[in-house]
């Protein structure tokens, strides 16, 4: 049993040492053996080899030719390509020389450039490397008119990224189509007209810091050229007596103390796209100085507070000799640089200031010659009656009480007359029959509810307008207004189905109807109507009831009604509506409703209100909306082919009227 035991020990012991043999054979021998293999499969090769198989770059040009005529033409491929020295090339290798292929050559300019993005990312993906902006294999030196690089060539070069709106969206980059932008301004017209002032400022000249368009920086860098406190310096390479100017100013005296709130070059003249002042586009034009550029600052009441600067500057201005002139369009009046300068500003109380006291007669006499001290030193701003001679305001005082009492009386006058001559109308002359007592109050509660409806609802487009006072100058009146409105809406509603109760229902409605209906003379009285005015026909033609000026009116009175009314419901339940209807319906019914708004008032203006109350033959108005009567001369005139029916009517009524006030007494 021992024996058998040693027997098997034995047989274990020998395997051990014939596994470990073969192990050692297998990690010896058969690797040398692939190494040999893929040895003998790899070939080594040049520069001159990588024709055979990439003739034409990705842009279907001949490479050899391409490299032959650009600066890196003393350059083999293996030069850049200095991983893909063999074939075949190994899986997922490419010819591009990715982001630090330049390295070798260009270490210090491969260094400044990694801040472009890739220090805020830290990734190569999106960024662009240096073929991007160079090209690949026909680089030329920047000042080749051909170049990418070539001041009249960055722009588009800059484009490729930077006016691709989705790349620019996905980083955050706000700026919208600075390229185009640029392309139109004063720097980018002069950089690639066809006088090739290639002097004009270009993408890399405020951008690049430190002189290399490989050091370009994000604003918020403190080293950036466009950083707020940089701005100045970076202008100041092509602006450098402006710049000069500028730092003495307080602009540019606060923006070196690190104030971030004073104006640097782009807060007035912008940034992409800066114009000529002369351009009247411009915000530094000097009809656009004041408004555009000088008030964002100098009207905001946090900046005049921490700074203590009087408010109300530029509305003194502007009611100004010279803030009219300049809203007419006058270019050669004075503005805000006419006399604080235009870079170097300071304030009043320096000495050197074109605004302090002793230098007020230079600085107005480049503009008025041979001013006194005295004139020079009148208030331009601020509340110029505190600095008027005593007599002055007194004769205005008295001035302003005259008008009053004199234009005053004169109106009271004329009111009474105006009074009077009403009275005569309504009471003095012979009347007739116009309107039903029904019909008057009809007209009344659709006048009023009419004038409510549009003194509310223009209130809420015009709501700086001086009528809409009443509603937005107190606390709750934007929600009075909105219940005001729907309010009116609904009796304006009642309205209308009482008038079609009326003429459904009543004899004297359904001929009401009846009567204004369009028919053929409406036409033929139309046509003669305006032959008649221009002379070109004898005698006005006789109209019936209702004639084609009242049936014209009516009948844009009902389709405006039903315009509005179904108008108005969509956007009153417009959360109600919108789960039938697509959303632009919405938009579509709020410009339906404005404008039917604009045509209904002015239609009522101009057509109602001349024919009820300015034609000289109803002046100073017809009150049958008051009384449902109106002279009988006047009615004679405006529908003599009615006028024995009219008066028919007005002694039926009367009869009525007596009939109805001698019942009660004999009972």
């Amino acid at each position: 049993m021992a024996q058998f035991k040693w027997y098997r020990f034995t047989s274990f012991k020998y395997s051990l040492i014939v596994l470990s043999y073969i192990l050692i054979f297998l990690f010896t021998f058969i690797p040398e053996t692939v190494s040999a293999q893929d040895a003998e499969e790899i070939e080594y090769i040049d520069s001159d080899d990588c024709i055979d198989c990439h003739e034409l770059s990705k842009y279907d040009t001949d490479i050899k030719e391409d490299i032959s005529h650009s600066i890196h033409e003393d350059l083999e491929c293996l030069d850049c390509h200095e991983d893909l020295d063999y074939t075949p090339h190994e899986d997922g290798s490419t010819t591009k020389v990715g982001c630090d292929g330049c390295r070798s050559c260009h270490e210090d300019e491969s260094e400044e450039y990694q801040a472009h993005g890739r220090a805020e990312y830290d990734t190569c993906e999106d960024t662009p490397q240096c073929m991007d902006c160079h090209g690949d294999h026909d680089i030329l030196p920047s000042d080749m008119k051909l170049s990418k690089t070539h001041p009249s060539n960055l722009p588009q070069t800059c484009g490729v990224c930077h006016e691709n709106i989705d790349l620019v969206k996905e980083y955050g980059i706000l700026k919208d189509h600075p390229v185009e932008i640029y392309e139109n301004s004063v720097h980018g017209v002069a950089n690639l007209d066809d006088k090739g002032n290639y002097e004009a400022g270009t993408c890399n000249d405020c951008h690049s810091t430190e002189g290399t368009a490989h050091k370009i920086y994000s604003p918020n860098h403190a080293e950036s050229a466009i950083n707020h406190f940089n701005i100045p310096a970076t202008c100041g390479q092509c602006h450098d007596g402006i710049e000069k100017e500028y730092n003495e100013g307080i602009h540019g005296i606060l923006v070196a103390r690190g104030d971030a709130e004073s104006p640097v070059c782009t807060h007035c003249h912008g940034e992409h796209g800066i114009i000529s002042p002369d351009d009247p586009r411009s915000p530094v034009s000097s009809t656009k100085l004041a408004e555009a550029t000088c008030t964002p600052c100098h009207q905001s009441e946090t900046l005049n507070e921490d700074y203590g600067i009087a408010t109300g500057q530029l509305r003194n201005y502007v009611d100004s000799y010279h803030g009219l002139k300049t809203k007419s369009g006058d270019t050669h009046v004075a503005n805000c640089a006419s006399c604080h300068g235009v870079h170097r500003i300071l304030p009043s109380s320096d000495s050197t200031s074109t605004i302090f006291v002793n230098n007020l007669q230079t600085t107005c006499g480049e503009c008025h010659p041979g001013i006194t001290s005295e004139i020079a030193n009148v208030t331009i701003h601020g509340e110029v009656q505190d600095n008027r001679h005593h007599i002055a305001i007194i004769v205005e005082k008295i001035y302003i009480l005259l008008i009053i009492v004199v234009i005053g009386s004169m109106v009271i006058h004329w009111l009474i007359d105006l009074f009077r001559q009403i009275i005569i109308v309504m009471t003095v002359r012979p009347q007739v029959r116009r309107m039903r007592v029904g019909e008057v109050w009809q007209h009344t509660f659709l006048m009023v509810s009419f004038m409510i409806l549009v003194v509310s609802g223009f209130a809420l487009r015009f709501d700086q307008a001086w009528i809409s006072t009443f509603f937005f100058g107190w606390e709750g009146g934007f929600e009075f207004r909105g219940l005001l409105h729907r309010i009116t809406a609904v009796v304006f509603i009642l309205t209308v189905l009482w008038h079609c109760v009326y003429f459904i229902f009543t004899k004297k409605g359904r001929l009401f109807l009846k009567d204004m209906l369009p028919i053929i003379r409406d036409f033929h009285e139309v046509i003669n109507r305006v032959k008649y005015n221009l002379g070109l026909r004898k005698d006005d033609p006789k109209f019936t009831r209702f004639s084609y000026i009242e049936k014209a009116e009516y009948w844009a009175l009902v389709w405006g009604t039903a315009v509005m009314i179904g108008t108005g419901f969509m956007l009153w339940f417009d959360n109600w509506f919108i789960h039938f209807i697509p959303m632009g319906a919405l938009d579509v019914a709020l410009v339906i409703h404005y404008w039917e708004a604009w045509l209904a008032f002015l239609a009522i203006v101009i057509w109602h209100m001349y024919a009820t109350v300015f034609s000289p033959h109803v002046y100073p108005m017809n009150p049958s909306w008051l009384t449902g009567t109106m002279p009988e001369e006047m009615y004679k005139h405006e529908h003599p082919d009615h006028l024995e029916e009219a008066k028919a009517e007005e002694k039926a009524f009367n009869e009525e009227k007596r009939k109805r006030f001698r019942e009660p007494r004999n009972k």
